[in-house]
């Protein structure tokens, strides 16, 4: 039954996407260009090509393509979801905007046609003409309503094969719309996304946060931990960016750093190179790790020996006593699949309740569990804030806090955007961060 499902919204996903490409090459591509011209030529192979790459960007990974092969569809494979993303809002805001405008210069000039550049009438044969006679295509190129003298123009072309422009140059109405307005949405569309680009790959910015701790001894006041969630290093996002957040994560200074899960997107032997930056992270009391969704998608056992490698701390479903409160992790609950999901009474059953507790957990979801074993701040990512707008909208039907702190009984819960982005390089209106949050004590 399952399979059966899984199958039946494939289908529909499937059946979506073709709907959508084929709307879009209906007014991007065949209302603003001429049959069997270059242009249109041009963006049919492309409306072909760019979702089968967009296809191959999602699946080569799990298909176990080589990687070069990964990272040369996955650019312009996902940047085209995101364009795809942008394109259709647009266009669907643009459909109004388009109709409105057909009304109005149908009701300016009933016939239909847009005026086009004057007509340069043809050099008279020698002999044939007499100065000051007017020649008779002159006289009736004019003729058209409301026309300048001399100019060209085109019927509607309201028809599937209309030209798109008149053989002496004039436009359509039609043409003419669909030119201005899919011109516009296409120019926003890839302004939203190179924009969002723009700003993952400059990598993430520090978001400073204090959190009271009813707990926390007079000692501790001012404890800064260092949160990196998502960094999702992969075919799109490879060492350069393991080493802008290295190098930011350093700046803030921390005392401690934690690394709550969905590090990478792709197995040990590939992204070992990728993830070696890590090595260079430093604090007073050391970096620590917990497993997000991705790592069970990508070998979590490898990636957990792997980390330790690199001098980072594993907590699987386990507690490290510091000196002035306990520090607990577990494990995504993407690994109850694999017999190795959270286990909070491992990792928080038969501690000291009278110290403060911090958990580091990727999914927010889990908040209830920590409420449950009295622990008095979660850390998490996993949303990524929605990453693409309007996902965050999704984002809040499955998770209880899509970005920042809030409190669920004597729990706080804070939730990181992450530090890099999943599928499209792209983010908007979730801009990235590294948060350091920074402990108080009621006390000092």
């Amino acid at each position: 039954m399952t399979i059966v499902v899984f199958a039946l919204v494939a289908l529909a996903v499937c059946a979506l996407l073709v709907g959508v490409h084929r709307w879009l090459w209906i007014r991007l591509v065949r209302d603003t260009t001429a049959p069997g011209g270059v242009p249109r030529r041009v963006g049919t192979a492309l409306t072909i090509a760019l979702p089968l790459l967009s296809v191959a960007a999602l699946t080569a990974g799990r298909a176990g393509a080589p990687f070069w092969l990964q990272q040369t569809v996955s650019w312009p494979g996902y940047l085209w979801l995101a364009v795809l993303l942008y394109l259709t809002l647009t266009m669907l805001v643009a459909e109004p905007i388009r109709a409105l405008l057909l009304r109005r210069l149908a009701h300016r000039d009933p016939s239909g046609a847009v005026a086009g550049p004057p007509a340069q009438p043809s050099a008279p044969s020698a002999g044939t003409t007499e100065p000051g006679t007017a020649t008779a295509t002159a006289s009736s190129s004019s003729a058209g309503a409301g026309a300048e003298p001399g100019a060209v123009l085109a019927a509607d072309g309201a028809g599937r094969g209309a030209p798109a422009a008149a053989p002496g140059g004039g436009l359509s109405r039609r043409t003419f719309v669909a030119r201005t307005v899919g011109g516009a949405a296409a120019a926003v569309a890839l302004g939203t996304v190179g924009n969002g680009a723009y700003g993952v790959l400059r990598g993430p910015s520090v978001k400073r946060v204090q959190v009271p701790l009813a707990k926390l001894p007079r000692a501790a006041h001012g404890f800064r931990i260092a949160v990196v969630s998502d960094v999702h290093l992969g075919p799109v996002l490879g060492r350069a960016h393991a080493q802008r957040i290295v190098d930011t994560v350093n700046r803030t200074q921390p005392d401690l750093i934690a690394i709550v899960g969905d590090l990478v997107d792709g197995s040990v032997p590939d992204l070992g190179p990728a993830a070696e930056p890590l090595r260079g992270l430093t604090a007073r009391h050391g970096s620590f790790f917990v497993t997000g969704n991705h790592e069970y998608f990508s070998g979590a056992e490898q990636w957990v020996e792997h980390v330790r490698e690199l001098g980072l701390t594993p907590l699987e479903n386990a507690r490290r006593a510091l000196p002035h409160f306990d520090l607990a992790g577990v494990n995504d609950i993407q690994g109850e699949r694999e017999g190795s999901g959270p286990d909070f009474r491992a990792a928080l059953g038969d501690r000291d309740r009278t110290r403060a507790a911090v958990l580091l957990a990727h999914q927010p979801v889990v908040i209830h569990d920590a409420v449950r074993h009295g622990v008095d701040l979660q850390l998490s990512g996993h949303t990524h804030g929605g990453q693409l707008w309007p996902g965050n909208f999704l984002a809040e039907l499955a998770n209880p806090t899509v970005a920042g702190l809030e409190r669920y009984g004597d729990t706080q819960l804070y939730v990181s955007r992450g530090a890099g982005a999943w599928g499209p390089p792209v983010r908007v209106g979730a801009p990235s961060d590294i948060t350091v949050v920074e402990l108080a004590s009621y006390r000092a």
